[in-house]
């Protein structure tokens, strides 16, 4: 499965490192074999006698071995850096990718995935994607090593040259089956655990401050023991699976190099360079062993982003954002209107805005351009609502960047703009870093009642022609609430914003002309 493209940038990083590869293995095999000729050669002119010995010429040889061995040093760090270069940058790119197929996603039809098994999958799994490229230079090179080491060998006669041709055949398919035997099931099971303990994770943090109030964090460690120590157990196998194929190809090696000798002939020099060019090309192919290795941590990553990688590209936004006319129930609300909805709590009001915002799929007494919500895409429902909910959700960045969420090209102007309208414009006035103030995660930094405002002013600064607010005042005094009540009424108008509102409190409901109950719309989730 081709699960991602290289740019021509990351093509030329790939060929550069595919040609440090082969240039590695080539001087690694070459340096074992001029090695051992050159070993034995000695050996046996020292033998011979002095005269023999002078007359021996080790000065080229030992040239010809330094060279080699920095060749082949300088060649492997280029391949390093070459494929690890065309790694990163790809995997970059694919993570932005998967990112904005996600975030584009109608939420009613979209993956149902938590924050910690979509991290899972964009951080760990697109990780193990990484032998993708990283390995891919080596395979080549290991074929290119394997066919001089077998033409070396033939040095030592055809016979031991076609044993090692044939055993270098063989060793991939070993590898492979040895591979899927020992590390599939691991593979699939530590990736599984790993989103699993992510998931439950994240939804620990997001309670940390509950967990600490109440002093829980021992049944919270004790809680996510049993995910751990299924990770471990999981990661384990894996090793040990890792291992014995490690074992099964130093093994394999030793046999390989026994066979060569057992059939080789001819001179002590030219039997030692077939055997040592044996060893240098088992060990170019043990390339292909590291890559059966993490073949199975691959394949279950490749599973687990099939969901994200069939999902359809980002489209540009077909509506048009023109106002369209609102139904609820009986009541019918031309574009600028305002209306309340009331009714007792945990009715379904909430659920109402979220149908409406294209959030959740309700069946709902009510259209918008004449078709009920969950009819209507999700692009169009967003185009025509912008939702301030109970829970204001905020990003670990500044406050400029959580109200640019709002919208491409916002300027400060019109941010100071919003925050007055909620009235935040003093507060984040008297900070001394203002809209680059960093809020941390969950705008740790802000008060709930200040999270909300903030969360307001977003939703203003969308510029949709429906508001959709849930709770807008809670949690606010008094004072506060009634200037954020006249300030937001004077953004209405001005900007003919139509609002559909859910309150308990008076205040707010002096913003809205007619209101509508929840128990007549009858939401009911899909």
């Amino acid at each position: 499965m081709n699960v991602f493209t290289l740019d021509p940038t990351g093509r030329r990083w790939l060929r550069r490192a595919s040609i440090a590869a082969v240039v590695a293995a080539l001087a690694g095999i070459l340096l074992l074999a001029v090695s051992g000729w050159f070993l034995t050669s000695a050996a046996l002119a020292g033998a011979a006698g002095p005269v023999v010995a002078l007359g021996f010429n080790y000065l080229i040889p030992s040239a010809g071995i330094r060279l080699l061995a920095i060749l082949r040093t300088v060649s492997r760090y280029g391949e390093r850096l070459f494929s690890h270069q065309a790694a990163l940058g790809a995997m970059a790119g694919m993570r932005g990718s998967l990112f904005g197929r996600l975030a584009a996603q109608d939420a009613r039809t979209g993956p149902d995935l938590s924050g910690g098994d979509a991290s899972a999958r964009l951080i760990g799994d697109i990780d193990a994607l990484e032998d993708l490229i990283v390995r891919k230079p080596t395979r080549p090179a290991s074929l290119v090593a394997a066919g001089i080491g077998v033409l070396l060998a033939a040095f030592a006669g055809w016979a031991s040259a076609l044993a090692l041709l044939l055993l270098l055949a063989a060793l991939p398919l070993l590898l492979d089956r040895a591979a899927r035997r020992l590390t599939k099931q691991p593979a699939h099971d530590a990736a599984e655990a790993l989103g699993a303990l992510r998931t439950r994770y994240v939804e620990y943090a997001a309670a940390r401050a509950e967990i600490a109030a109440y002093g829980l964090a021992d049944r919270v460690t004790q809680d996510l023991v049993p995910l751990t120590e299924a990770l471990d157990t999981a990661r384990a196998r894996l090793n040990r699976g890792e291992g014995a194929i490690a074992a099964l190809l130093a093994g394999y090696t030793g046999l390989a190099v026994a066979i060569v000798l057992l059939l080789s002939s001819g001179p002590a020099p030219q039997v030692a360079l077939a055997l040592l060019a044996t060893a240098g090309a088992l060990e170019a192919m043990a390339g292909l062993a590291r890559t059966a290795f993490r073949q199975a941590s691959v394949g279950e990553g490749l599973r687990r982003l099939e969901a994200l990688l069939t999902l359809p590209e980002p489209a540009p936004p077909q509506a048009d954002g023109t106002p369209l006319p609102l139904r609820l129930g009986t009541l019918r609300l031309e574009p600028g209107s305002r209306v309340a909805v009331t009714g007792r709590s945990g009715s379904g009001k909430t659920l109402l805005l979220e149908a409406l915002a294209g959030m959740r799929a309700v069946e709902v007494d009510a259209a918008i351009g004449e078709q009920p919500p969950i009819a209507q895409p999700g692009v169009l429902l967003r185009s025509q609502f912008a939702l301030s909910p109970q829970d204001a959700a905020l990003i670990a960045g500044t406050i400029g960047d959580n109200l640019r969420l709002a919208r491409p090209g916002l300027d400060n102007a019109a941010m100071w703009a919003a925050l007055k309208a909620v009235v935040l414009d003093d507060r984040i006035g008297r900070m001394p870093a203002g809209l680059d103030t960093r809020l941390g995660e969950a705008g740790g930094t802000l008060s709930g009642g200040e999270r909300k405002r903030l969360s307001l002013a977003r939703a203003l600064l969308a510029g949709r022609p429906w508001l959709l607010l849930d709770e807008p005042t809670e949690g606010l005094d008094a004072a506060t609430e009634a200037e954020l009540v006249a300030r937001l009424d004077q953004w209405l108008r001005g900007t003919a914003t139509g609002l559909v509102l859910v309150s308990h409190r008076p205040a707010p409901l002096s913003l809205v002309g007619s209101s509508v109950a929840i128990e007549g719309l009858a939401p009911r989730p899909v």
